[in-house]
Protein backbone atom coordinates (compact mmCIF):
# COMPACT_ATOMS: atom_id res chain seq x y z
CA UNK A 1 0.00 0.00 0.00
CA UNK A 2 1.32 3.36 -0.91
CA UNK A 3 0.79 6.06 1.63
CA UNK A 4 -0.07 8.70 -0.88
CA UNK A 5 -2.72 6.59 -2.97
CA UNK A 6 -6.15 6.65 -1.57
CA UNK A 7 -7.33 2.47 -2.56
CA UNK A 8 -10.90 1.90 -2.95
CA UNK A 9 -12.29 -1.47 -3.32
CA UNK A 10 -14.51 -1.08 -6.40
CA UNK A 11 -17.65 -4.03 -6.89
CA UNK A 12 -17.22 -7.62 -7.43
CA UNK A 13 -17.87 -9.01 -11.27
CA UNK A 14 -18.93 -13.18 -10.59
CA UNK A 15 -18.43 -15.26 -13.50
CA UNK A 16 -20.24 -19.08 -12.25
CA UNK A 17 -17.48 -19.82 -9.72
CA UNK A 18 -14.75 -17.34 -10.75
CA UNK A 19 -15.03 -13.90 -8.74
CA UNK A 20 -12.95 -10.98 -10.38
CA UNK A 21 -12.49 -8.45 -7.60
CA UNK A 22 -10.65 -5.20 -8.90
CA UNK A 23 -8.54 -3.43 -6.10
CA UNK A 24 -7.33 0.09 -7.85
CA UNK A 25 -6.47 3.30 -6.79
CA UNK A 26 -8.66 5.95 -7.77
CA UNK A 27 -6.11 8.28 -9.26
CA UNK A 28 -5.02 5.37 -11.18
CA UNK A 29 -7.93 4.26 -12.68
CA UNK A 30 -7.66 3.74 -16.29
CA UNK A 31 -9.54 3.72 -19.30
CA UNK A 32 -8.47 0.06 -20.22
CA UNK A 33 -9.25 -1.04 -16.48
CA UNK A 34 -12.70 0.15 -16.94
CA UNK A 35 -12.99 -1.04 -19.99
CA UNK A 36 -11.68 -5.04 -19.41
CA UNK A 37 -14.02 -5.01 -16.31
CA UNK A 38 -17.28 -4.06 -18.63
CA UNK A 39 -15.92 -6.82 -20.98
CA UNK A 40 -15.89 -9.83 -17.81
CA UNK A 41 -19.45 -8.82 -17.15
CA UNK A 42 -20.95 -8.76 -20.35
CA UNK A 43 -18.83 -12.01 -21.38
CA UNK A 44 -20.49 -13.60 -18.15
CA UNK A 45 -23.64 -12.76 -18.19
CA UNK A 46 -24.93 -15.01 -21.08
CA UNK A 47 -23.50 -18.37 -18.59
CA UNK A 48 -24.89 -16.99 -15.86
CA UNK A 49 -28.34 -16.91 -17.61
CA UNK A 50 -28.25 -20.45 -19.85
CA UNK A 51 -29.89 -22.95 -18.63
CA UNK A 52 -30.16 -26.92 -20.06
CA UNK A 53 -33.53 -27.91 -20.14
CA UNK A 54 -34.42 -31.49 -20.58
CA UNK A 55 -37.94 -32.38 -21.48
CA UNK A 56 -39.50 -35.76 -22.32
CA UNK A 57 -41.69 -36.07 -25.32
CA UNK A 58 -44.34 -38.62 -26.45
CA UNK A 59 -43.05 -40.41 -29.87
CA UNK A 60 -45.16 -39.32 -32.09
CA UNK A 61 -44.77 -35.26 -31.22
CA UNK A 62 -40.92 -35.95 -31.76
CA UNK A 63 -39.85 -34.41 -35.31
CA UNK A 64 -42.44 -31.57 -34.33
CA UNK A 65 -40.34 -30.88 -30.90
CA UNK A 66 -37.00 -31.30 -32.92
CA UNK A 67 -38.24 -28.41 -35.05
CA UNK A 68 -39.36 -26.23 -32.24
CA UNK A 69 -36.52 -26.73 -30.10
CA UNK A 70 -33.91 -25.67 -33.34
CA UNK A 71 -36.14 -22.19 -33.53
CA UNK A 72 -36.55 -21.84 -29.40
CA UNK A 73 -32.57 -22.33 -29.29
CA UNK A 74 -32.14 -20.06 -32.42
CA UNK A 75 -33.58 -17.39 -29.81
CA UNK A 76 -32.19 -17.93 -26.36
CA UNK A 77 -29.29 -18.92 -24.49
CA UNK A 78 -30.49 -22.35 -23.51
CA UNK A 79 -30.07 -25.53 -24.24
CA UNK A 80 -33.09 -28.47 -24.73
CA UNK A 81 -32.40 -32.11 -23.96
CA UNK A 82 -35.23 -34.33 -25.74
CA UNK A 83 -36.37 -37.62 -24.66
CA UNK A 84 -38.60 -39.43 -26.76
CA UNK A 85 -40.69 -42.36 -25.85
CA UNK A 86 -44.14 -43.92 -24.85
CA UNK A 87 -46.00 -41.78 -22.92
CA UNK A 88 -46.71 -44.65 -20.09
CA UNK A 89 -42.75 -44.93 -20.00
CA UNK A 90 -42.37 -41.63 -19.74
CA UNK A 91 -45.42 -41.27 -17.13
CA UNK A 92 -43.67 -44.19 -14.42
CA UNK A 93 -40.06 -42.88 -15.46
CA UNK A 94 -41.27 -39.05 -13.76
CA UNK A 95 -43.40 -40.82 -10.91
CA UNK A 96 -39.55 -42.57 -10.22
CA UNK A 97 -37.98 -39.21 -10.20
CA UNK A 98 -36.64 -38.47 -13.56
CA UNK A 99 -35.27 -35.29 -14.10
CA UNK A 100 -37.37 -33.79 -16.65
CA UNK A 101 -38.19 -29.89 -16.42
CA UNK A 102 -41.68 -30.91 -18.68
CA UNK A 103 -43.67 -33.13 -20.60
CA UNK A 104 -45.63 -33.39 -23.66
CA UNK A 105 -47.80 -36.43 -23.86
CA UNK A 106 -49.44 -38.08 -25.98
CA UNK A 107 -53.03 -37.88 -24.26
CA UNK A 108 -54.80 -35.57 -21.53
CA UNK A 109 -54.93 -38.53 -19.24
CA UNK A 110 -51.32 -38.77 -17.53
CA UNK A 111 -50.52 -35.33 -17.13
CA UNK A 112 -53.67 -34.31 -15.43
CA UNK A 113 -52.78 -37.74 -12.83
CA UNK A 114 -49.40 -35.72 -12.54
CA UNK A 115 -51.01 -32.96 -11.35
CA UNK A 116 -53.32 -34.25 -9.21
CA UNK A 117 -50.47 -36.48 -7.75
CA UNK A 118 -48.14 -33.61 -6.87
CA UNK A 119 -45.75 -34.32 -9.31
CA UNK A 120 -46.35 -31.37 -11.39
CA UNK A 121 -46.63 -27.84 -10.62
CA UNK A 122 -50.11 -26.82 -10.34
CA UNK A 123 -51.94 -25.21 -12.71
CA UNK A 124 -49.34 -25.58 -15.79
CA UNK A 125 -51.21 -28.57 -17.62
CA UNK A 126 -52.03 -27.24 -21.19
CA UNK A 127 -53.10 -28.65 -24.58
CA UNK A 128 -50.29 -28.04 -27.29
CA UNK A 129 -51.85 -30.56 -30.20
CA UNK A 130 -54.65 -32.09 -31.59
CA UNK A 131 -53.54 -35.71 -33.31
CA UNK A 132 -54.55 -37.21 -36.93
CA UNK A 133 -54.58 -41.13 -37.21
CA UNK A 134 -53.45 -42.35 -40.60
CA UNK A 135 -54.24 -45.10 -42.28
CA UNK A 136 -50.35 -45.56 -44.24
CA UNK A 137 -48.49 -47.83 -46.74
CA UNK A 138 -45.39 -47.83 -48.07
CA UNK A 139 -46.58 -49.27 -51.54
CA UNK A 140 -47.59 -46.20 -53.57
CA UNK A 141 -51.48 -46.42 -54.55
CA UNK A 142 -51.97 -49.26 -52.22
CA UNK A 143 -54.33 -47.43 -49.83
CA UNK A 144 -57.43 -45.18 -50.96
CA UNK A 145 -58.79 -41.93 -49.88
CA UNK A 146 -61.57 -43.84 -47.82
CA UNK A 147 -59.93 -46.65 -46.30
CA UNK A 148 -61.48 -48.98 -48.36
CA UNK A 149 -58.42 -51.21 -48.35
CA UNK A 150 -59.42 -52.44 -45.09
CA UNK A 151 -62.76 -54.17 -46.53
CA UNK A 152 -60.83 -55.58 -49.38
CA UNK A 153 -58.56 -57.65 -47.23
CA UNK A 154 -56.05 -58.80 -49.43
CA UNK A 155 -53.21 -57.91 -46.96
CA UNK A 156 -51.69 -60.01 -44.28
CA UNK A 157 -50.67 -57.64 -41.64
CA UNK A 158 -52.18 -54.83 -40.40
CA UNK A 159 -50.60 -52.83 -38.03
CA UNK A 160 -51.89 -50.58 -34.76
CA UNK A 161 -50.21 -49.29 -31.52
CA UNK A 162 -51.76 -51.31 -28.60
CA UNK A 163 -55.29 -49.91 -27.90
CA UNK A 164 -54.89 -50.28 -24.15
CA UNK A 165 -51.90 -47.98 -23.54
CA UNK A 166 -51.50 -46.00 -26.64
CA UNK A 167 -54.12 -42.75 -27.45
CA UNK A 168 -53.54 -43.57 -31.68
CA UNK A 169 -54.09 -47.34 -30.93
CA UNK A 170 -57.36 -46.75 -29.18
CA UNK A 171 -58.24 -44.30 -31.76
CA UNK A 172 -57.71 -46.85 -34.62
CA UNK A 173 -59.44 -49.46 -32.57
CA UNK A 174 -62.68 -47.42 -32.66
CA UNK A 175 -62.07 -46.77 -36.37
CA UNK A 176 -62.41 -50.65 -36.63
CA UNK A 177 -65.08 -50.46 -34.25
CA UNK A 178 -67.11 -48.62 -36.44
CA UNK A 179 -66.57 -50.47 -39.35
CA UNK A 180 -67.39 -53.39 -38.46
CA UNK A 181 -63.87 -54.64 -38.55
CA UNK A 182 -62.28 -55.21 -35.08
CA UNK A 183 -63.32 -58.64 -34.77
CA UNK A 184 -63.06 -59.91 -38.25
CA UNK A 185 -59.38 -58.38 -38.86
CA UNK A 186 -58.03 -59.81 -35.41
CA UNK A 187 -55.91 -62.82 -36.88
CA UNK A 188 -54.13 -59.92 -39.40
CA UNK A 189 -53.35 -57.46 -36.79
CA UNK A 190 -50.29 -56.71 -35.32
CA UNK A 191 -49.63 -54.30 -32.15
CA UNK A 192 -46.78 -52.14 -31.90
CA UNK A 193 -45.71 -51.49 -27.68
CA UNK A 194 -46.27 -47.81 -28.88
CA UNK A 195 -46.69 -45.44 -32.36
CA UNK A 196 -43.00 -45.47 -32.87
CA UNK A 197 -43.05 -49.15 -33.60
CA UNK A 198 -46.45 -49.44 -35.14
CA UNK A 199 -44.91 -46.74 -37.90
CA UNK A 200 -41.59 -48.85 -38.03
CA UNK A 201 -43.97 -52.17 -38.72
CA UNK A 202 -45.03 -50.42 -42.05
CA UNK A 203 -41.47 -48.67 -42.72
CA UNK A 204 -39.77 -52.09 -42.35
CA UNK A 205 -42.37 -53.71 -44.65
CA UNK A 206 -43.51 -55.99 -41.63
CA UNK A 207 -47.01 -54.65 -42.15
CA UNK A 208 -48.38 -53.80 -45.82
CA UNK A 209 -50.08 -51.49 -43.98
CA UNK A 210 -50.97 -49.56 -40.64
CA UNK A 211 -52.83 -47.07 -38.38
CA UNK A 212 -49.74 -44.12 -37.75
CA UNK A 213 -50.02 -40.42 -36.45
CA UNK A 214 -50.41 -38.02 -39.25
CA UNK A 215 -47.28 -36.34 -37.75
CA UNK A 216 -45.00 -39.52 -38.76
CA UNK A 217 -45.98 -38.78 -42.22
CA UNK A 218 -45.94 -35.13 -42.75
CA UNK A 219 -42.43 -33.62 -43.08
CA UNK A 220 -42.71 -29.22 -44.16
CA UNK A 221 -41.55 -29.06 -48.18
CA UNK A 222 -42.14 -33.10 -48.66
CA UNK A 223 -44.00 -35.12 -50.13
CA UNK A 224 -45.77 -38.51 -48.27
CA UNK A 225 -44.07 -41.72 -49.36
CA UNK A 226 -46.29 -43.91 -50.26
CA UNK A 227 -50.29 -44.15 -49.68
CA UNK A 228 -52.09 -42.92 -46.85
CA UNK A 229 -55.71 -42.22 -45.97
CA UNK A 230 -56.33 -38.93 -43.11
CA UNK A 231 -58.83 -40.65 -40.90
CA UNK A 232 -62.17 -38.61 -40.15
CA UNK A 233 -62.08 -36.76 -36.98
CA UNK A 234 -65.41 -37.83 -36.50
CA UNK A 235 -64.95 -41.84 -36.43
CA UNK A 236 -62.61 -41.41 -33.33
CA UNK A 237 -62.75 -39.10 -30.12
CA UNK A 238 -60.71 -36.68 -30.85
CA UNK A 239 -56.58 -37.08 -29.86
CA UNK A 240 -55.78 -34.66 -27.45
CA UNK A 241 -52.29 -34.02 -26.53
CA UNK A 242 -51.25 -32.71 -23.68
CA UNK A 243 -48.49 -30.66 -21.61
CA UNK A 244 -47.17 -30.00 -18.07
CA UNK A 245 -44.14 -28.29 -16.30
CA UNK A 246 -42.70 -31.08 -13.90
CA UNK A 247 -40.22 -27.82 -12.46
CA UNK A 248 -40.97 -24.47 -12.02
CA UNK A 249 -37.73 -22.93 -13.49
CA UNK A 250 -37.68 -19.68 -15.71
CA UNK A 251 -35.73 -21.68 -18.72
CA UNK A 252 -38.76 -24.55 -18.93
CA UNK A 253 -41.39 -21.78 -18.47
CA UNK A 254 -40.18 -19.85 -21.37
CA UNK A 255 -40.05 -23.04 -23.34
CA UNK A 256 -43.57 -23.15 -22.68
CA UNK A 257 -44.23 -20.18 -23.72
CA UNK A 258 -42.76 -20.64 -26.77
CA UNK A 259 -44.86 -23.65 -27.94
CA UNK A 260 -47.82 -21.89 -27.40
CA UNK A 261 -46.80 -18.58 -28.98
CA UNK A 262 -47.91 -18.12 -32.43
CA UNK A 263 -44.40 -19.00 -34.09
CA UNK A 264 -44.69 -22.15 -32.03
CA UNK A 265 -48.07 -23.38 -32.99
CA UNK A 266 -47.26 -22.83 -36.84
CA UNK A 267 -44.75 -25.55 -36.66
CA UNK A 268 -47.03 -28.04 -34.60
CA UNK A 269 -49.85 -26.97 -37.39
CA UNK A 270 -46.78 -27.90 -40.28
CA UNK A 271 -46.76 -30.94 -38.75
CA UNK A 272 -50.42 -31.72 -39.44
CA UNK A 273 -51.20 -31.51 -35.99
CA UNK A 274 -54.68 -29.56 -34.86
CA UNK A 275 -56.47 -27.20 -34.56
Amino acid sequence: RHPAIDFTIYPLVYCGDLIVATLVGMQRVTALRAATCMALAIACAPLAAADEIRVAVATNFSSAMQALVARFEETSEHTVLVSTGSTGSHYAQIKNGAPFAAFFAADEERPRLLEEEGVAVAGSRFSYAVGRLALWSTRFEYVDDAGAVLNAGDFRHLAIANPNLAPYGAAAREVLSARGLWDALQPRIVQGQDIGQTYAFVATGNAELGFVAYSQLMSPGRDVEGSYWLVPESLHTPIAQEAVLLRDEPAARELVAFVKSPAGREIIRSFGYGP
